[in-house]
């Protein structure tokens, strides 16, 4: 597999995911996590030492009980000053070493996000189209945006955290070894008891973790769908329906919550009696051996010591659930990135290509399709000529004209433009060859100039003749900041004739040596369309062109019209000629005479 981007880090040579993630081991699933914070190695250092100056100062704290204890107040032989200055000198450098590794930590955890998102985007760039057909736009942008930012944080926090109580415990268990080593053996029986706690709790809560993220993308996909489609929903009456399915995708969400609440919360009580049995035992241990041998400050030291060692276990045990549940978040952008296949191309580039296109025995079949899309279908168009695509809905006229830009794959056949198979070309190359003009017209939330001039540097100059040569002229001087003007969430500002005129402007910007016109004056009145057809009559000349359209006034002048129906050409000739054929085009004809042929 291509590496998402060149900036992205090498994400393809890590391991693999076990075919179970719920039991791989963490370590395995972090292991997916560590390309993207490989360049911060010198900050995790100065976490590390950081972190690290803050565990070694957590026994010092039940340290200054013992002198405290036995020499101040017993003895009366300890300057008492000296304890509350220990104190802020200790929780000074306590405090700045924290302040230091969370300010780093900081930075850890938006760089490796930083990383994990621009590959994560570049893929998307990239991946194959029929990927993205299986995939809603509601979860990618939650995986992109959403999910990342959380599950990145958060696990950045969990693992210095694990880091951070990891070094506490070993510093104090250091501590409690070297006043009372015998007493310390009985802390010894926490382990088993701790590890099964953190491998059940970690179970539990990744599966719980994947079942809530899919619900989530189902219920964010439901909210997608009644925006999107509002109109209708409130024209059939179906808010009551729409609201219970809602309900429903609310109330799976809320149950999983629930769960992974309980399983979660679990596990402080069950760590409290796993550390107070503990306790308890050391206590009566040391009250029935007792032999003169362990100070009271010492006593009060030990005892101390293990009081502050149940916290950072505690935490450690706790800190399974936060980086299970980002990891399980993170998981689905692993699996994005490194698994999903990116388009590829060959390296063939020609510069301008003269514009012959061949389409040899083509065969599409989309998936889970009863029928193909194309079957068998072969035709031939030289250079300059204007080839119209007609037909019943369904006969494969749009699949026709995907094919040439790859947006379609071949299931076989072959497509040729300038006698080399699509397949060879660099696909930076071949789509440099063609502008398309669609029905869905997309815009960006970006300027009027620069969305004419999209995926180039911005001409004004050129940005202009391409508006005034799609009509746009007056609008453009109607605005107020002219072609600067930002032309909203897809264009929602102008009107229907005005956004199908505006991706006629792009076409005519990019100058491209093919057209595709898939019902490109569909949403115009009669005058803007007599317009526009003046504008791309000049744009078509010397340009191969392949028009997909229903008005008579497009097709009829078209130097060829192929006929289509059930993915295959039926027929293929002038207008004139296939009238006087009498097939199936002559019928169509017919029945479309007051000016749009029936699709």
């Amino acid at each position: 597999m291509q590496p998402a981007s060149s900036s992205a880090p090498d994400a393809t040579v890590t391991a693999p995911a076990s075919a179970d993630p719920a039991m791989a081991s963490l370590a395995q699933r972090l292991k997916r996590f560590r390309p993207y914070i490989a360049d911060t190695r010198r900050f995790w250092v100065v976490v590390i030492i950081a972190t690290a100056i803050t565990s070694a100062t957590e026994p010092m704290v039940p340290a200054l009980l013992k002198p405290l204890l036995d020499d101040g107040i017993q003895a009366r032989a300890l300057n008492l000053w000296l304890v509350p200055a220990a104190l802020l000198l200790l929780f000074a450098v306590r405090g700045t070493a924290g302040f230091i590794a969370d300010v780093v930590l900081a930075r850890i955890a938006n760089d490796g996000m930083l990383r994990m998102r621009k590959a994560l985007f570049a893929r998307m760039l990239d991946v194959r189209l029929d990927v993205l057909r299986g995939e809603s736009a509601s979860s990618l942008s939650n995986s992109i945006v959403h999910e990342m930012q959380n599950a990145t944080t958060q696990l950045v926090n969990a693992l210095t955290g694990a880091l951070k109580d990891g070094l506490a415990a070993i510093a104090l268990l250091c501590y409690v070894v070297y006043i009372d080593w015998k007493l310390t053996l009985i802390v010894g029986f926490m382990g088993p008891a701790v590890a099964w706690i953190m491998r059940t709790a970690s179970r539990r809560l990744h599966r719980l973790a994947k079942s809530s993220q899919t619900a989530t993308v189902d219920l964010a996909y439901a909210v997608e769908e009644n925006m999107a489609a509002n109109r209708m929903v409130r024209l059939h009456g179906a808010q009551e329906r729409q609201a219970r399915r809602f309900e429903a995708l609310s109330l799976t969400l809320r149950r999983l919550a629930m769960k992974s609440s309980v399983a979660q919360a679990a596990i402080t009580p069950l760590m409290h009696m796993v550390a107070a049995a503990a306790l308890s035992t050391i206590i009566c241990v040391a009250l029935w051996q007792s032999s003169g041998k362990l100070t009271v400050g010492g006593f009060a030291a030990f005892v101390s010591a293990l009081l502050m060692l149940i916290a950072p276990v505690k935490r450690l045990s706790e800190a399974t659930s936060p980086i299970t549940r980002s990891l399980a978040l993170l998981e689905r952008s692993f699996d994005l990135i490194e698994k999903t296949p990116a388009e590829r191309g060959g390296d063939f580039d020609p510069g301008r290509a003269r514009g012959d296109m061949a389409f040899d025995a083509v065969r599409v079949v989309y998936p889970g399709a009863t029928a193909p899309a194309l079957d068998g279908l072969s035709l031939s168009i030289r250079a300059g000529e204007t080839v119209a695509l007609v037909g019943p809905s369904g006969s494969g006229k749009t699949t026709l004209a995907n094919l040439l830009p790859r947006f379609v794959d071949l299931a076989a056949g072959e497509v040729r433009l300038d006698g080399h198979p699509i397949g060879d070309w660099s696909l930076p190359a071949l789509r440099r060859q063609i502008a398309l003009v669609s029905q869905d017209v997309v815009m960006f939330n970006d300027t009027l100039a620069a969305n004419v001039a999209l995926g180039d540097e911005v001409d004004r100059a050129r940005v202009m003749r391409a508006l005034e040569a799609a009509n746009l002229a007056e609008l453009v001087a109607s605005l107020p900041q002219g072609m600067d003007t930002s032309v909203g969430h897809n264009a929602t500002s102008l009107s229907g004739g005005q956004r199908q005129r505006l991706a006629i402007a792009r076409a005519v910007y990019k100058d491209a040596p093919v057209l595709i016109l898939d019902e490109a004056t569909s949403a115009l009145d009669n005058e803007s369309e007599r317009l526009v057809q003046d504008a791309l009559r000049k744009l078509m000349a010397g340009r191969t062109t392949l028009i997909i359209a229903h008005r008579l006034s497009t097709i009829e002048h078209a130097d060829r019209i192929a006929v289509l129906e059930g993915g295959r050409l039926l027929e293929c000739g002038s207008h004139a000629e296939l009238l006087e054929r009498g097939g199936l085009y002559s019928r169509l004809h017919s029945l479309g005479a007051a000016g749009a042929l029936v699709s």
